[in-house]
């Protein structure tokens, strides 16, 4: 299949530019970046083909023999420091780096080289889908790079390949992936990119979600009193997420129209299938005391009556697995669509993974496996019910299954393409077209065949309270896994979704940990905490009187400093983060050393010896003012203002200075940095934010100034309530909150003032006389 640059709804890609490829096969042997080798030893049946607008070309290769897998080398990689992403289980993702080919892990997604010193840019490599094919990277032998390209089905073969690998490269790692992913959506034309979609409204909402305050076991009235106690504390949720345990589920040993419901313990329910489309009998046989008769009963009245009395609720979703639940449906099930049990097979690729309690579930048991043709009657039967009881959206887990199960449907691709359609058609028609969250989805062929509609999507694996193998330590290093994953997985994953951080417990030793990541994320923040359970003062720093939350314009991703370097078991790196709100930029600074990937024993594990105090610098050139969705001028600021949130200090920089961090494991710091500007009567202003918040510069939502008669007049915009604090370099004559002057404090060029809640979502307006 020949690149094609027009197919489907012909996404331009001519806004680009034409640039000649900056990537060349020399002499067949060696691929070189603006003319610097970066693979070397490149065998003779591979093959490039550029397209017309790219710093980069599509890799194929040449065999003598048809075959459902290919393992193929494409080039040496020596001496080249990579940063990549690879499966470490069949579900998730996670970074890996390293400076050859034999470094690289299997199941990889993407790999970005660095540049040099003398001119080598960045160089990301790509794997893609052809036809039926799906491909990722792999270490080989001598240093090579092996890509794998592989079917999924016996039955599907090939042995020509002319685009399973883009290679692009730039002078900007963040562009540079931006560009490349344009390129090969214009190329593949089977998803569309975030910045053409808009994720679902739950992402500017303070949610709940009832899975690790009930696994199994919810109920209404336990919702219903999660809910309550969150109001009553002042942190109203807008999202209320029901998690696995309300659907109607049964073993295959139990009679096939009854519910196996005394399936409660985590992990019981994986060997489960689906029965009904409705909910079980805690939901069905929930009873309105609001309302007697008609409609006064199930889902539908739970829903109507949580809404009712929680003004702040304005999202119930629930919780589904892709093929129905996480064994598919029962076969035979009155009312639902027909299906089969197929035996899964994992890939070698997968092989390598690590060991997981769901897939040993799922492989021993099968998936009851509706065929491809029929399975949009799974969706609509689902999701009409869903919609017609007021559920507003839903999260899809358990998704990247499917490639164990098509070696009789056409093979991986085309099996997915079946499913992803037929889920795209139903969450159009009954979601909004953007009502889902996608978990468990880390693979290529979810990203570029299941993200047409879908704009949100989780881009860490779960945040495990302690650690399921046991070790008590993974209480605190599996926090500092779950947020490099996030961080990392977010530089691929954020051009096709809006990168979902995960629920957190706000109890949890590391629960400010996980607050700090949440609130500069970008994208959603619910918890997970017990009925009852909550440190509201935590709380409170990330949620909004109504329910809002104060989110960043952009996602966070790491800082060009940690791209590749190791974050988790270096015993040096710190990881940091950058993002962008309306008017400032803030980094996040996470010591997370402590445990991570373990080559030789194919999982993670603590490397306590790695986790102790860290020093690292920080600069406001940290923060990629450019690459926002809108981004934020700094050409001509020559000092900026730094508020520590931690530390409750304001620092001055030039733009490269660079200030020392040292933080203790799994402690943090978020910096908010505010360019300074200089008023029309000299004064020097910069709008910090509510330093009560987390995310303290997201409270701000305009800045305007005049001046008139000689009086300068700054008028900030602030949503939320608290301590208002700017930098100014003079002491403002009078400020006035909503038109009334207020008192306020000036010490050490801050001035600080109270803004009080407005009693309703509306920003207050404060204004600085100076």
């Amino acid at each position: 299949m020949a690149p094609s640059l027009s197919k489907s709804d012909d996404y331009d890609t001519t806004k680009m530019g034409h640039k000649e490829s900056m990537i060349t096969l020399e002499g067949s042997s060696n691929f070189l970046a603006n003319g610097h080798v970066v693979l070397s030893s490149v065998p003779c049946n591979v093959t490039i083909v550029a397209p017309a607008t790219s710093s980069g070309c599509f890799v194929g290769f040449n065999t003598t023999e048809a075959k459902s897998r290919h393992v193929v080398p494409i080039g040496k990689l020596k001496n080249i420091r990579f940063m990549s992403i690879f499966r470490f289980k069949v579900w998730w993702t996670t970074h890996w780096i390293g400076s050859a080919g034999g470094d690289l892990e299997h199941e990889t997604q993407m790999v970005l080289l660095d540049k040099s010193g003398d001119g080598r840019p960045y160089v990301l490599l790509l794997p893609l889908l052809e036809g039926p094919f799906r491909a990722s990277l792999q270490p080989g032998s001598d240093n090579f790079i092996d890509i794998c390209v592989e079917s999924g089905s016996t039955k599907v073969t090939g042995a020509t390949f002319d685009s399973v690998l883009y290679i692009h490269a730039g002078e900007d790692p963040y562009t540079l992936v931006k560009d490349a992913m344009k390129i090969v959506r214009a190329h593949l034309g089977t998803f569309k990119l975030m910045e053409e979609k808009s994720p679902p409204g739950i992402v500017d909402k303070f949610g709940w979600c009832t899975w690790d305050a009930f696994y199994l076991t919810v109920h209404p009235h336990g919702v219903w009193d999660g809910v309550k106690g969150l109001v009553d504390g002042g942190c109203p949720p807008g999202l209320v997420l029901i998690d696995d345990g309300w659907q109607s589920i049964s073993h295959d040993e139990d009679p096939v129209t009854e519910e196996g419901m005394n399936r409660t313990a985590a992990g019981e329910q994986m060997p489960c299938r689906l029965i009904k489309f409705e909910e079980n009998y805690k939901f069905r046989d929930y009873e309105s005391p609001k309302k007697s008769g008609s409609g006064n009963k199930g889902m539908g009245a739970f829903v109507r009556d949580l809404k009712d009395e929680f003004k702040s609720v304005d999202y119930v979703y629930v919780w589904h697995a892709l093929c129905g639940y996480w064994g598919g449906l029962r076969p035979n099930a009155p009312g639902l669509p027909e299906s089969r049990v197929v035996g899964p097979k994992l890939s070698p690729g997968v092989e390598m993974t690590m060991e997981d309690l769901a897939v040993d579930k799922i492989v021993s048991n099968g998936v009851g496996l509706v065929p491809p043709e029929i399975v949009d009657q799974m969706y609509e039967g689902l999701h009409s019910h869903l919609e017609s009881v007021g559920i507003d959206g839903v999260k899809v887990d358990v998704i990247h299954l499917l490639e164990m199960l098509s070696e009789d449907y056409g093979g991986r691709v085309e099996l997915a393409k079946a499913y992803y359609k037929a889920l795209t058609a139903s969450v159009r028609k009954h979601f909004k077209g953007n009502g889902v969250i996608a978990s468990m989805e880390h693979c290529n062929d979810f990203m570029f065949l299941g993200t047409e509609a879908i704009a949100l999507g989780r881009v860490g694996d779960d945040f495990w309270c302690t650690d399921p193998s046991g070790d008590p330590n993974g209480t605190f290093w599996l926090q500092g896994c779950h947020m490099v994953h996030c961080a990392y997985n977010s530089l691929w994953m954020g051009n096709f979704i809006q990168p979902d951080w995960d629920m957190f417990q706000s109890t949890h030793p590391c629960a400010e940990f996980h607050a700090a990541s949440r609130a500069i994320s970008g994208g959603p923040i619910y918890v997970s905490d017990s009925v009852g359970k909550h440190n509201f003062e935590l709380l409170r720093t990330l949620v909004v009187p109504d329910g809002s939350i104060l989110r960043c314009e952009n996602y966070a991703l790491p800082t060009r400093d940690c791209l590749f370097e190791d974050p988790l078991h270096d015993g040096k790196t710190m990881l940091k983060i950058w993002n962008l709100n309306k008017y400032t930029g803030v980094l996040g600074a996470f010591n997370c050393q402590g445990g991570g990937w373990s080559r030789e024993s194919r999982r993670n594990k603590c490397a306590s010896e790695y986790s102790h105090r860290v020093t690292s610098m920080a600069s406001p050139m940290d923060i990629e003012w450019k690459h926002g969705k809108h981004s934020i001028p700094i050409d001509q600021v020559q000092i900026f203002a730094l508020y520590f949130y931690h530390e409750k200090k304001l620092v001055l920089s030039k733009p490269d200075d660079a200030l020392e961090i040292s933080l203790e494991p799994f402690n943090f710091e978020l910096i908010t940095v505010s360019p300074i500007k200089t008023l029309p009567n000299n004064v020097q202003f910069a709008a910090i934010g509510l330093v009560n918040m987390l995310n303290s510069g997201g409270a701000i939502k305009a800045v305007d100034e005049c001046d008139k008669d000689g009086t300068c007049l700054v008028r900030v915009s602030v949503k939320g309530t608290g301590e208002m604090r700017a930098f100014v370099s003079q002491k403002p004559k009078v400020i006035r909150v909503e038109g009334e002057e207020v008192e306020f404090t000036y010490e050490a060029d801050m001035v600080v003032v109270h803004v009080p809640w407005p009693n309703s979502s509306n920003s207050s307006v404060i204004e600085y006389l100076f």
